[in-house]
């Protein structure tokens, strides 16, 4: 698994009405894309749940790497560069992933490529990320986020990543409803989530 994230901050004044016709228009365009876990199309707007900024900030679990290419080679991510300059795209290592219940009631819907019935999709999300200092055991701390892992009932999916390069850990969770307030991270709001392939990431621990 690789988790994905591209950070858009668009201007204080900006109509963030646009973003949202966007991914009403184009969310549905990677709900079926081959390696695609998951994409979740989320947003921060300025001044609203603690948000400094306006921001498009869709994050992904790639089930393979070759999905991951296709779709940073292709004409989606193209588009996007496009219209907004190029963005830097951050990239961790999955180490972890967790169904809630929510998910589980998606999954049931039956429907191929969607968040599965309206009272299970996720609609905010939380993401927290922390340096791993010096004398951190990378595997003790991954150990430690997995396990921290919340199980609550409006828990859609969270996963734990990490960046090598930088020795940062991820936890990246989903929420359907208000994220819990003692959970740490930047929170958005999520506008769509397509996940063709969630159901063949494996749950537990990816090493």
């Amino acid at each position: 698994m690789h988790a994905m994230q591209y950070e858009i901050t668009l201007p204080a004044d900006y109509d963030m009405g646009v973003i949202r016709k966007r991914v009403a228009d184009k969310g549905h365009l990677l709900d079926a894309h081959p390696g695609l876990g998951l994409k979740a199309y989320l947003v921060r707007e300025r001044g609203h749940q603690g948000s400094p900024v306006n921001q498009y900030a869709p994050f992904y679990l790639w089930r393979t790497a070759e999905g991951m290419n296709s779709f940073l080679w292709g004409p989606g991510f193209r588009g996007l560069s496009a219209d907004f300059g190029r963005p830097t795209v951050h990239h961790w290592l999955g180490a972890g992933l967790a169904r809630g219940s929510a998910a589980e009631a998606a999954e049931t819907d039956g429907t191929a490529g969607t968040a599965g019935t309206a009272e299970a999709a996720p609609t905010t999300a939380t993401r927290d990320t922390v340096r791993l200092p010096e004398g951190v055991d990378p595997a003790e701390a991954v150990e430690r986020a997995l396990a921290e892992l919340p199980a609550r009932p409006a828990l859609h999916t969270a996963a734990v990543a990490v960046d090598p390069s930088r020795w940062e850990l991820l936890t990246l969770a989903l929420w359907h409803g208000p994220a819990p307030a003692d959970v740490p991270g930047a929170r958005y709001q999520v506008l769509h989530l397509s996940r063709p392939e969630l159901d063949r990431l494996p749950a537990g621990r990816h090493w």
